[in-house]
């Protein structure tokens, strides 16, 4: 969202527009993009689900028709995990009888309530926060005054990557300047092609 609405502002700006014209195209930016992102999003998970969904019908099929080889197929699967063959077969007995369907979907499939597909939720989610990057440099562009929007949306679009990125790897344990100069160096370039290009179109046209 940062990057991408930053350097639409940025090209656009490089491009000698107004001011009206490099906020309507930064709106227009994050609004086509928040609804690109959920787009793809809730395409790319439904088809997640509909594998999943397939995945547990051919199941239900195989545990009706072949209980005996469904019951080996997840005992060995415990033996695999470090069990005694005694202790998996009577652990895979006492799934099965409780819920034998659940037991393969989370334990041969890898499936269970909380990984399981949620095309609409990851649109949201994905839609949401592209908006609340884009927001970004796109309230920096309207605070900046004329003429000045590309050097402003730059630069305060760079430190939101800077502080965004160390906070990221920051939690993930990874080392923080590396992280922080890679999404830095990367959104800079891309801001920097960018207005170049804007540039280019703008004395052309």
């Amino acid at each position: 969202g940062i990057v991408s609405t930053a350097s639409l502002i940025v090209g656009v700006a490089s491009a000698a527009q107004g001011a009206s014209d490099i906020i309507v195209a930064g709106v227009a930016g994050l609004v086509a993009g928040a609804m690109s992102m959920a787009a793809g999003e809730y395409v790319s998970v439904s088809s997640q689900s509909d594998t999943e969904q397939a995945d547990l019908v051919r199941e239900r099929m195989e545990l009706e028709t072949q209980p005996e080889f469904e019951r080996e197929e997840l005992a060995q699967i415990y033996v695999q995990r470090g069990l005694s063959p005694e202790l998996a077969a009577q652990v895979a007995d006492q799934l099965m009888a409780k819920d034998a369907l659940e037991a393969h979907a989370r334990d041969e499939l890898g499936l269970s309530e909380t990984t399981t597909a949620r095309p609409v939720q990851a649109a949201l989610t994905s839609a949401a926060t592209f908006s609340a990057g884009a927001a970004m440099p796109l309230l920096a562009a309207v605070l900046a005054p004329a003429g000045t929007q590309v050097w402003v949306t730059s630069i305060a679009s760079l430190v939101f990557l800077a502080v965004l990125g160390a906070i990221g790897a920051w939690a993930g344990g990874a080392n923080v300047l590396r992280a922080t100069w890679r999404v830095t160096f990367w959104g800079a370039l891309a801001m920097a092609i960018t207005a170049g290009i804007g540039g280019l179109v703008g004395q052309a046209v």
